[in-house]
């Protein structure tokens, strides 16, 4: 059974949300909130699996609660139910530790999917949302992980320098070369010589 929590301000929503999981078997709410407040004292007392919340609400906001949910309640797992789809309100979200943001104008069996996704261990975001931020932000987070020599050898590597030529300029032994390839593969989780090739192009002014 998939315990839920619902923090909205608008009583239509919750309605409507309300009649969607009574006809479902697996899903339970178990708690309603029109306010942050509200939300925090239906969390500890029923811990549901999930919490659907609004951002923008009462007393507490969706932000504040999330993260105050996920201080005492690791294991709940958080989903935002907001109008809003700037990029600023789903960063904050997920700094904030949410799994999950759905826009209001999503069909109800949307939001269905979005739980069951969520419940599963993965994050959900609803098809509409621009996440390319998320994208680059990841690809930031990737290069960061690499050493300073590991950065250099990519930079060269989109020179289209051969791991001789590496070896030669680096006054090191090829088999170093190859060595640090496979750990940058490892680290930015790519596969084969032909993946990092492509990926040292394309970031090879960023270094």
């Amino acid at each position: 059974m998939i315990t839920i929590a619902i923090a909205e301000d608008h009583q239509s929503l919750i309605d409507g949300l309300s009649l969607l999981f009574q006809q479902e078997e697996n899903f339970e709410i178990v708690g309603k909130a029109n306010n942050g407040e509200e939300l925090l004292d239906i969390v500890r007392l029923k811990q549901p699996k999930i919490v659907l919340t609004d951002i923008r609400m009462p007393k507490i906001d969706g932000i504040a609660a999330t993260k105050i949910i996920k201080k005492e309640f690791k294991h709940i797992k958080v989903i935002a139910f907001s109008m809003f789809d700037q990029q600023d309100a789903i960063q904050q979200m997920l700094t904030a530790g949410a799994s999950g943001y759905i826009l209001k104008n999503s069909g109800l069996n949307d939001v269905k999917l979005a739980i069951e996704t969520v419940v599963s261990g993965e994050k959900y975001f609803d098809p509409s949302l621009n996440l390319s931020f998320l994208k680059e932000e990841n690809t930031s987070q990737k290069k960061s992980v690499l050493s300073k020599t590991e950065k250099e050898i990519l930079h060269l590597i989109g020179e289209g320098k051969t791991s001789n030529e590496i070896a030669d300029i680096r006054f090191c032994s090829v088999s170093t070369v190859e060595t640090h390839r496979k750990n940058m593969m490892r680290k930015l989780d790519l596969r084969g010589k032909g993946e990092l090739l492509r990926y040292a192009l394309d970031k090879k002014y960023d270094f």
